[in-house]
């Protein structure tokens, strides 16, 4: 069985997940830690779980969901993975902190550990995540899917009632609207979503009743 944990990270409240399995290996989803406070809760909850981490997974390459890759990298070894149509992102990272923020954050920035492609399977313990590649955020964009489980995590391709913008450099409305309609609207319904800002949500209540899922 899939545990998930859920830590709420940087000042644009960025969701980092932690999901394991009773095999205690362990996926680290978007870690937007930026505070040491932040950093430590993850350390401290994946110690006292028994953990051992074995992949660190950005669903695309926004600064504020790369922000603790640094400290994910430096404390177990780990390098980020994204899709290859963000490499330009993880590439300016710091810049842009600048473009977002008007400050360049001091960021430690590990190289890309793998590229992913749409349909890879990522594997830890007794589980599988399927990367879907889902543009339109960004052109990297991905939900890691997990079919057995029935959990996908979104970042800001879904939120709950609402959907990642699209009007940052390389976004693409279309892209976004095409990624919804015809991605994420195939899995079960009772898929549950756990987005990258904001509370869960599931692929049934957003086909009810998100005008961007029909």
């Amino acid at each position: 069985m899939l545990k998930i944990k859920r830590f709420t990270c940087n000042m644009l409240a960025e969701n980092c997940y932690v999901a394991s399995d009773e095999t205690k290996e362990a996926v680290i989803i978007d870690c937007g830690a930026l505070y040491d406070e932040e950093a430590t809760a993850i350390f401290n909850y994946i110690a006292s779980e028994g953990l051992k981490p074995t992949h660190l997974l950005c669903t695309h390459g926004h600064f504020d969901h790369c922000m603790g890759n640094g400290m994910i990298h430096k404390k177990y070894g780990l390098k980020p993975e994204v899709h290859i149509e963000d490499k330009y992102l993880m590439d300016t990272m710091i810049g842009q902190t600048k473009d977002f923020l008007g400050v360049s954050l001091p960021l430690d920035v590990p190289p890309v550990g793998r590229y992913l492609a749409d349909k890879d399977i990522i594997t830890f313990g007794n589980h599988t995540l399927k990367v879907l590649h889902t543009p339109g955020h960004t052109p990297g964009g991905v939900v890691f899917n997990c079919e057995e489980e029935h959990v996908a995590f979104s970042g800001d391709t879904l939120f709950r009632m609402s959907i990642g913008r699209t009007d940052f450099e390389r976004g693409s409305y279309e892209d976004m609207l095409n990624s919804l309609q015809n991605v994420l609207a195939k899995l079960p319904s009772d898929t549950k979503v756990c987005p990258g800002h904001g509370p869960e949500t599931n692929i049934g209540d957003e086909i009810r009743y998100s005008p961007y899922m029909r």
